[in-house]
Parts: structure tokens; C-alpha cells; sequence
């Protein structure tokens, strides 16, 4: 998109249910995304109008959590993000994630399941949870998407809601693992493309094991390495084997 149709976007978003701190916070960073940034959305139909909702993203910048959260402005959704609880505590940062009713996530406290539990009421409140199932950035030295974690299964099969595999590419340029300023000149190219929901219905009676948390957390993270190897193919021509 050109900066004068990114900025014909800045009055299309949604703004109701974003709390003050966040929608400064959005309203601060646009006009950055706009001038600095050549991004090309697609796969906004894939997103539901309203309901429950998980999108599910892979992780390779600090900058990922901008891109996704214009996609799903874009995709007329005003995400919820999952985030660590640390988060909440931290300067300004703090004041944002309490604005925008996110979602904290006490590592290690407490069991996977009480962890969960305000994202799981989230989505079965009709919200749209935006999450990095891999937790953290990928390790993977081509920046392929890593094993997930089994937090988004254990979400979708207990709210029984869509999960929306959502791919980010360009971000990594954008700002770089270990910098704090981002990289604005030349423009840089970021791609977030969303794809079908992924079909967890067969689960949804089955008893949480490990087994089926696995399963369904494998379905998720290939479709986002589907949708990735669709990015890189038509950029780099190496697509995921």
C-alpha cells in the first residue's frame, strides 16, 4: 500500500472498546506505519465480523506486535493481546496493556489452565485474542516458525473458536532482534497475510490431553508456515519444504 492508502485507513478503524492509553498508543505509532512502512495486508476475510476469535501469529521482532495489531484493526477487530504478565508492570507499557483490556499471563505460577482462564472467558465473550503461539521469537536460523506452545490449543478447544493462522514477514527488517530503534530508511516491505481458520472441530469433545493439545497446536502452527512459504515464495523463491 502506498502512504496515501494507508492513511484513507485511519479513520475506517475501529476505535470503540480500544481504552484511552491504547488507542494513543495506536494513534502515536500510525503515522509511522504510514510513512515508513510498505505494507501489504491480505486475508482480512478470513477474520470474522464479530464473535470469538484467535489470531495467531509468528514471532520474529518486537515490531510483530504493531503489524498484527493493524491487521486486526484493518480486519475491523480490536484485538485483546496475550501477553506476559511482566508487561503490566512496566512503565507506560503498563498503562497501554490496562487501557486496551490485554490479557496477562503469570508464566510458571500456576497451571496452564488457571493461566488461561481470562482468555479463554475473553473469547467466550466474543473478543478477538491476538497470540504468538511460539512465546517467544523464533529461533529457527531462516526464521521459519518453531514448535508452538500448546496455549492456543487449550484457548480455541475450550471457547470452540475459529484460530486464524496470520503470517508476518518484514518485521525482522523493520527492527531487528536486539536493537531498539527501528530501521525506518528505506521503506521497508512487511506483509502480514492471513489464511482459512484452521478445523479443530474434531477435538472440541475430546478430553484435554497432551496429545490432542499437541495435535491441534501442530495444525496451527503449519497452517502459519503454510501461509509464511507463501510470502517468502513470491519474494525470495525458497519456499518452506
Amino acid at each position: 500500500m502506498t502512504p496515501l492508502e494507508l492513511a484513507a485507513w485511519t479513520w475506517r478503524m475501529p476505535r470503540r472498546g480500544r481504552g484511552f492509553w491504547f488507542s494513543l498508543a495506536i494513534d502515536v505509532l500510525w503515522p509511522i506505519v504510514v510513512l515508513f512502512v510498505r505494507l501489504n495486508v491480505r486475508g482480512k476475510q478470513h477474520v470474522p465480523g464479530n464473535g470469538g476469535v484467535i489470531l495467531a501469529f509468528n514471532h520474529l521482532s518486537n515490531s510483530d506486535t504493531v503489524a498484527a495489531v493493524v491487521f486486526a484493526l484493518m480486519s475491523n477487530r480490536v484485538p485483546r493481546v496475550l501477553a506476559k504478565a511482566s508487561l503490566w508492570r512496566t512503565p507506560v507499557i503498563g498503562w497501554v496493556m490496562r487501557s486496551g483490556g490485554h490479557i496477562p499471563v503469570e508464566r510458571g505460577s500456576v497451571k496452564a489452565a488457571e493461566a488461561l482462564r481470562p482468555a479463554v472467558e475473553a473469547l467466550q465473550a466474543g473478543e478477538c485474542v491476538m497470540v504468538f503461539p511460539e512465546g517467544t521469537f523464533t529461533n529457527d536460523p531462516d526464521n521459519w516458525p518453531m514448535k508452538g506452545k500448546s496455549g492456543v490449543a487449550r484457548m480455541a478447544l475450550e471457547a470452540r473458536v475459529p484460530v486464524v493462522p496470520v503470517a508476518e514477514w518484514g518485521t525482522q527488517d523493520l527492527l531487528p532482534r536486539g536493537t531498539v530503534l527501528p530501521r525506518l530508511l528505506p521503506r521497508k516491505k512487511v506483509e502480514v497475510v492471513a489464511g482459512a481458520p484452521v478445523d479443530l472441530s474434531d477435538l472440541y469433545d475430546s478430553e484435554l490431553t497432551a496429545e490432542v493439545l499437541d495435535e491441534a497446536t501442530k495444525r496451527v502452527m503449519e497452517a502459519i508456515t503454510t501461509m509464511l512459504s507463501g510470502i517468502r515464495s513470491g519474494r525470495t523463491g525458497s519456499p518452506k519444504a
